[in-house]
């Protein structure tokens, strides 16, 4: 069944709290909406890619250049790079990681979400 982006977007009420859109051969595409700024984390075992969706996001990268992202870009940080992603106005992005990846990695904070809720729930 075919899957409308912008009412998935409108559906999620929280920022910083993605949902499982779509499973296929381990991965998840998850989709979030975004504002402010998020934690300074990394995955330890998982690559993790940003699709913008709508908005702009920069993704803050420790001793590192930041990456700028806008609408239809996307942008892949690897397995144990420390980063920070932060919208300053509301951000759409669409997550691509390994089933099972906290979206805080290595650290614990109020952000966490230990159960991803599933779109179609």
């Amino acid at each position: 069944m075919p899957v409308d982006l912008s009412e998935a977007f409108d559906s999620i009420d929280e920022f910083w709290s993605p949902r499982v859109a779509a499973e296929l051969n381990g991965q998840q595409m998850k989709l979030a909406r975004l504002h402010g700024e998020f934690d300074w984390h990394h995955h330890a075992d998982a690559d993790e890619l940003f699709f913008v969706h709508d908005g702009e996001l920069t993704i803050r990268v420790r001793d590192d250049d930041d990456v700028q992202l806008s609408a239809g870009q996307f942008h892949v940080v690897p397995a144990g790079v420390e980063h920070k992603p932060v919208a300053e106005e509301e951000c759409r992005v669409l997550l691509f990681e390994p089933s099972g990846t906290l979206n805080t990695g290595n650290v614990e904070t109020e952000k966490t979400v230990r159960e991803t809720e599933r779109l179609d729930e």
